[in-house]
């Protein structure tokens, strides 16, 4: 239309398919600590933890190095992400916004879980020698390299079995850091929204908005304070 080689755009004319949203299924509270328990002293334990308390996504995890965790400060950089593409192999990138690289301060326990993480790495590289491939990697495969995600969501779905707790994406993970978050009180959804790397808050409240409580009642209990004395006063008086 622009070089005039056509008086109009026949693609104005057509009907785009509905976009039909996944609906998402969170872990309560409860399931967490079902499926955390369920998981002790398994390779994946660490990982899953950090899913669930950190709201990372499933190719930031297996892109995270130790390089990237501040043990003393208690915090960790996610600064890229991995996924596998057929007949291309492991393709590493940075986030896709200035948003997804952010700053993630770590609980206390998940700080030792991840030393611990980190000696049985040790022990690991050194039965494997001149085998590992050194990336780096706080959750590498058993030689080093990057973690076949087709494997963990096969591991992630047989886990989820022996928890009893019914079947879920693995990125339904990271939306249960939010629920549970907000489950806890945690209110403040410019928190969250930077824990979970949304560029925009309105991502942040279109997912969980709903979920929070009605403030309603405390924005009424709030204007009574400041307005209804008076009222009440002149009641007494007119007693």
């Amino acid at each position: 239309m622009r070089w005039g080689y056509v008086s109009r755009n026949v693609c104005d004319l057509v009907e785009p398919p509905r976009i039909v949203s996944r609906e998402v299924t969170p872990l309560t509270l409860e399931q967490a600590q079902a499926l955390l328990k369920s998981v002790r002293e398994h390779r994946l334990e660490v990982l899953l933890t950090m899913a669930v308390v950190t709201g990372m996504r499933r190719g930031e995890l297996l892109a995270l190095r130790w390089s990237n965790i501040d043990f003393e400060r208690r915090t960790l950089l996610v600064l890229h992400t991995v996924d596998y593409i057929p007949r291309y192999g492991y393709v590493e990138t940075e986030p896709k916004t200035a948003a997804g690289k952010r700053l993630i301060r770590l609980p206390s326990f998940l700080i030792v879980m991840l030393k611990q993480h980190h000696d049985q790495q040790r022990k690991q590289q050194l039965k494997q020698g001149g085998d590992w491939e050194n990336r780096d990697l706080v959750f590498p495969d058993m030689h080093g390299g990057y973690f076949n995600p087709n494997y963990l969501l096969r591991m992630f779905k047989k886990l989820l079995q022996e928890a009893r707790i019914p079947h879920m994406h693995f990125h339904d993970l990271r939306h249960s850091a939010a629920t549970i978050l907000l489950s806890m009180g945690v209110n403040m959804m410019k928190v969250i929204q930077e824990l979970l790397g949304h560029s925009d808050i309105a991502i942040t409240l279109g997912l969980y908005s709903h979920l929070l409580p009605s403030m309603q009642q405390e924005v009424v209990d709030k204007w009574d304070t400041v307005f209804g004395g008076e009222d009440e006063e002149e009641d007494e008086e007119e007693d």
